[in-house]
Parts: C-alpha cells; sequence; structure tokens
C-alpha cells in the first residue's frame, strides 16, 4: 500500500506558473504508475497527466498538453507536476493517484483504473 500527499497548491495569475508535488509512503514507490487528476468547482474529475513507473514514458491531456510537465524521482519517492502559462480554466483541486498495475509505456486516463488518492491540493488562477 502507499499513502499519498500532495503540496505545491496555491493561488496565481494567469499566465503564471505553479509546481505540484505528491510524496508517497512506502519502498514500492517505483512499482507504480502514477497521475494527476483535477476537479473543478461542479464539474467532475478529469485527467491531466500520467507518468509510467520508470518515468520513461508520459500521456497529457489535450487541455495541458505543451503548458504541464509530469515528472518523479524515484529515489525521493516524489512525483511533480510543473505548470506553466496557467490559465483560469486551470482552476480546481489537484489529485495525485497511483496504479498497481501499469506497466510498459501503458498508462491509465481514467480514475477507476488508479488504486490510490491523496487528499489534494488547491490551485486557483486568476484573470
Amino acid at each position: 500500500q502507499v499513502q499519498l500527499v500532495e503540496s505545491g497548491g496555491g493561488l496565481v495569475q494567469a499566465g503564471g506558473s505553479l509546481r505540484l508535488s505528491c510524496g508517497a509512503s512506502g519502498r514500492t514507490f517505483s512499482w507504480y504508475g502514477m497521475g494527476w487528476f483535477r476537479q473543478a468547482a461542479g464539474k467532475e474529475r478529469e485527467f491531466v497527466a500520467a507518468i509510467s513507473w520508470s518515468g520513461g514514458s508520459t500521456t497529457y491531456a489535450d487541455s495541458v498538453k505543451g503548458r504541464f510537465t509530469i515528472s518523479r524521482d524515484n529515489a525521493k519517492n516524489m512525483m511533480y507536476l510543473q505548470m506553466n502559462s496557467l490559465k483560469p480554466e486551470d482552476t480546481a483541486v489537484y489529485y495525485c493517484a497511483a496504479d498497481r498495475y501499469q506497466s510498459g509505456a501503458v498508462m491509465a486516463v481514467t480514475g477507476e483504473e488508479y488504486d490510490y488518492w491523496g487528499q489534494g491540493t488547491q490551485v486557483t488562477v486568476s484573470s
């Protein structure tokens, strides 16, 4: 089992940047595929980005492609989401999640495929 804790959220102006972090407990972090999701007020949770267990493969939602970068450091049990050129529509609670069954370059993009979740961190982008 792995426990996840997000940090790094906050208030930023449109066009600005934030870096979210996700810390994981346990010695098996490197076995898990990892993902970021977000949920805006009154909307359904949506996929943002995912990274393979090795860090060698990534995938992004079209809405963030070219602006966000997902990365991980298995030695530190950490995952990151660098968010640049932020827009007001990026405002949401951001969650990190772990997928026990990720393998190769195939990454889960639906929440149902993830097994563990963090508590979320609020990102607010003002116009």
